[in-house]
């Protein structure tokens, strides 16, 4: 699966950075993203959850 974050709708809560950090990480000015070389990782249910449960609705998941 592939996962992304929009800059433009998160706000910051950084929930995704706290429950998967191997994927996610914290960048000034305060925005959950996703590391670079990780956008694709294997279909790992704990990034499905933080894409569901994300509050800004940022993370997106496309599976192949």
């Amino acid at each position: 699966m592939k996962v992304s974050n929009n800059r433009d709708l998160c706000y910051g809560s950084t929930e995704c950075v706290h429950r998967v950090p191997s994927v996610f990480v914290f960048v000034d000015p305060g925005y959950g993203t996703v590391l670079p070389g990780h956008e694709d990782t294997d279909d790992n249910p704990l990034v499905r959850e933080v894409a569901e449960k994300c509050p800004s609705q940022a993370i997106t998941i496309t599976d192949y």
